[in-house]
């Protein structure tokens, strides 16, 4: 068995995308029908930056997902691969869950950019600028993370944002409280914790406004069952019924992605090939959830072409 999975935030980069679309129209149509739904040349700062407008949660959210749905129809058009015929599942990481939706039919490229640019706009908005951070324990597992953030805390937000994998989990709160957390990490028995370089503090209590934002677009938006079940952040379980897609597409904004308990789900249901679209982040955390799986991270036309030999 075999799933797709989509990258999430931090998988950006100035120039992604650009040899795809030289080389592909398929990518190009991609690009430009993003740029038509959103009303503004994504492309362009995909390609060319500037870096720092690119890493804007608003920009960078989706221009990852144009990434890799740009990929998937390269692969879809060129390759004959379909993903309802070579995938048992899909699964992102956090952002990387509307990709999954988009790329398995249960949502249309339009309103998956439009409601991302929305998704990030809406987090930005939610905390001022410099009053949340997130930090990276390395190291550590999710119970010792809780630990470190529960000592930390002391009143303020400070929660596990992201489990990814068995050595690393990414807190989440208040910037006081995830300050604390950093030396305070080491004490308990981290390796390391590292401020991570993000414009507010993501999948944690402090983002209800986005979440409720996200609640009222998603009320608009025809979402239809997915072609293949999705592995959800929230839950590490399958679901393919659109009315629970957008309940748990909202709560992802405040909850935890529990990316190692979703891979480890996948993993116990029958699956051993992962394949990654759109980045080279989340193949890594896969093998160190899931040391067995076969991996394959698909960028660039030569990863495609690689992947349509195995496929």
């Amino acid at each position: 068995m075999r799933a797709f999975i989509f990258p999430g935030q931090g998988s950006q980069s100035v120039g992604m995308g650009t040899a795809l679309a030289v080389a592909s129209h398929h990518a190009r149509e991609v690009f430009q029908e993003v740029d038509d739904a959103l009303g503004q040349k994504l492309s362009r700062l995909m390609a060319e930056g500037p870096e720092g407008d690119l890493m804007l949660t608003e920009n960078a959210q989706p221009a990852i997902m144009a990434n890799a749905i740009a990929v998937l129809r390269v692969l879809e058009k060129e390759g004959g691969v379909r993903l309802s015929e070579k995938a048992d599942f899909v699964a992102g990481h956090s952002l990387g869950e509307y990709t999954a939706l988009c790329a398995a039919g249960a949502l249309d490229l339009a309103t998956t950019a439009r409601l991302l640019k929305l998704r990030g706009q809406a987090m930005q908005a939610a905390v001022p600028v410099g009053e949340g951070a997130m930090a990276a324990l390395l190291g550590a597992d999710r119970d010792k993370a809780q630990a470190i953030a529960d000592a930390a805390a002391q009143g303020e937000v400070c929660a596990v944002a992201n489990d990814n994998d068995p050595s690393q989990v990414v807190i989440s709160g208040a910037k006081a409280a995830v300050e604390r957390a950093v030396p305070l990490a080491k004490e308990m028995g981290a390796k390391r914790a590292v401020l991570l370089p993000v414009s507010a503090p993501f999948h944690c209590p402090l983002m209800q406004p986005a979440a409720d934002a996200m609640q009222a677009a998603l009320a608009d938006v025809a979402l239809q069952a997915p072609l293949v079940p999705l592995y959800a952040n929230v839950t590490a379980a399958p679901v393919a019924d659109p009315a629970v897609i957008k309940a748990l597409l909202v709560e992802q904004v405040t909850g935890m992605v529990r990316w190692r308990e979703s891979v480890i789900a996948m993993v116990d249901a029958g699956v051993h090939d992962f394949v990654e679209l759109g980045g080279k982040v989340l193949g890594a955390m896969v093998k160190r959830s899931a040391p067995d799986a076969t991996t394959a991270s698909v960028v660039t036309m030569d990863d495609i072409e690689a992947l349509v030999k195995l496929l």
